[in-house]
């Protein structure tokens, strides 16, 4: 997925990068006033040591802050009123609204009836993933675990385990093969550092990660409900991070999910703003049916160019977009008086359902307002495959090869 050589060169010279897709990403370029505009001092002020406070002042920090926060939520509040009575009534009948768009409320009644028909009999089920990386000199070690929960008791946990080494052919001659050594680190990141150059990216590791957690709520569970962490349809899957095979592989399994399955529920941990400034104005138990994820999955697909091997699954992409797209619902949820808003992602038959599910959910955390099954697949997903589950091993086998510390990066060994 890329620009060709010409448009690579234009866009670049106008500030642009370029992800590890391949696709050109724009780095924004601020007008003279904008740093005033949304800070409130210019950007000389900023940087001129001499408006700089002393770090023990705390008394003007506490000032400050008091003054900064009462005036952002009050503006909040106003805005919050003007929402509810300008914007809600528009949501159905603005173009291309999904046909279930507008604002619901929940009952007691409904999050009872969840609890004991839904959730606490073990009818939905959640899964969570991990990554842990392990970067040194000889070899790169990558883990990835997913793991799969109910209220009914733990339903599994799998786990992958990439090695890396810069050379595994044996047999060169020894010059030769030192220099191609040397000639593969060049290209690689720094130890212990995360780039682009780097062929197993963490964009990578994300999209092997977001692969297995959705092939395990369609593949290993077996509950009706499958609830997952993220947008059913994320980036890292919609872009093969990097991989034509990851991305025509995804849009098999995203539309056995979507299409053919129909009963999920995803909540993300980030959001967009100006969906989150909707929800933002609910009220406890209220949710609201916005949109439909069709319009940011064509913008995703349209920022690249598909040549190559890519051009070949550019079709199936597109007709994914246009049959799951416009069927996968995004909404919001406030699930206390207490909690921020959340969104969430539906297939349109059951989104009412879905919605009910992860406030009921959301409301066993008071203070988070956040489906506590999803906390608790990272909680045990973490404590399986977290990190001292794999250095604890690796430290013993560097032990075993009679070099325990040589190959340790400054970090580790940073107490």
């Amino acid at each position: 997925m890329t620009k060709s050589g010409k448009q690579r060169q234009t866009t670049q010279s106008t500030n642009d990068t370029i992800s590890d897709t391949g696709v050109v990403r724009e780095t924004p370029q601020l007008e003279e006033g904008d740093f005033q505009s949304a800070f409130g001092e210019s950007l000389s002020k900023a940087l001129d040591l001499n408006t700089w406070g002393p770090g023990e002042d705390l008394i003007s920090l506490y000032s400050r802050l008091e003054q900064e926060i009462s005036d952002a939520t009050k503006q909040e509040d106003r805005l919050r009123d003007r929402i509810r009575h300008e914007i809600y009534p528009r949501l159905k009948t603005r173009p291309d609204a999904p046909k279930q768009a507008g604002i619901y409320q929940a009952s007691p009644h409904d999050i009872e009836r969840v609890h004991k028909g839904l959730l606490f009999n073990g009818t939905v089920e959640a899964c969570d993933g991990t990554c842990v990386a392990h970067d040194t000199l000889p070899i790169t070690i990558v883990q990835i675990g997913v793991c799969l929960v109910s209220y009914s008791g733990d339903q599994g946990a799998w786990v992958q385990r990439l090695f890396r080494r810069d050379l595994r052919v044996g047999g060169l001659d020894p010059i030769e093969e030192t220099l191609e050594i040397l000639e593969r680190r060049r290209k690689r990141a720094d130890v212990d550092v995360t780039t682009k150059r780097d062929s197993l990216s963490e964009l990578a590791r994300r999209g092997i990660m977001s692969y297995a957690e959705r092939a395990v709520l369609l593949e290993k569970s077996t509950a009706p409900w499958r609830l997952g962490h993220g947008h059913p349809a994320p980036y890292e899957l919609m872009t093969g991070s990097g991989m034509a095979e990851l991305l025509d592989k995804s849009i098999e399994l995203l539309s056995r999910l979507i299409l053919d399955h129909k009963k999920f529920l995803f909540v993300p941990s980030t959001s967009k703003r100006w969906l989150l400034t909707l929800g933002n104005a609910l009220r406890p138990l209220e949710y609201a049916i916005i949109d439909s994820a069709e319009s940011d999955l064509r913008r995703l697909i349209d920022q690249g160019h598909y040549t190559g091997e890519w051009k070949t699954v550019l079709p199936k992409v597109k007709q994914f977009v246009s049959d799951a797209g416009s069927k996968t619902i995004v909404g919001a949820y406030r699930a206390s008086a207490i909690a921020p808003p959340q969104l969430f992602y539906a297939h349109e038959d059951y989104v009412h359902e879905a919605a009910l599910i992860a406030i009921a959910d959301s409301a066993l955390q008071e203070h988070r307002g956040f489906p506590m099954l999803i906390d608790l697949a990272d909680t045990v997903c973490r404590a399986t495959f977290g990190s001292e589950s794999l250095m604890a091993p690796i430290q013993q086998a560097y032990t075993d090869a009679g070099e325990p510390l040589s190959y340790q990066s400054e970090r580790s060994t940073r107490r």
